[in-house]
């Protein structure tokens, strides 16, 4: 099923949004290997939020609307949130 997720480093203090349609510890895995990219100069990355769609499509567009938000304190609140709700309606 295809994941919208959100990533945290404590090293960098920063979010990552994305989404994928294979295994999550697989993509985990990749972000936290010597890349190059926003990710990349970071190997602490934990899975802080995840949303399961029926379609990669559904999932893309949950991913552009949280970063569209630019917003450090909507995405901490769908994470702090997201206990007993899998869409939180922000």
């Amino acid at each position: 099923m295809p994941i919208t997720y959100i990533l945290y480093s404590q090293a960098a203090d920063k979010y990552y949004v994305g989404y994928t349609s294979g295994e999550m510890n697989e993509r985990l895995r990749k972000h936290n290997s010597n890349h190059k990219g926003f990710t990349g100069p970071y190997n602490d990355w934990v899975v802080a939020y995840t949303e399961l769609f029926e379609s990669k499509k559904e999932a893309m567009e949950r991913e552009k609307q949280i970063k569209g938000w630019k917003s450090r304190t909507k995405i901490e609140l769908i994470i702090h949130s997201s206990a007993g709700s899998e869409h939180p309606d922000l």
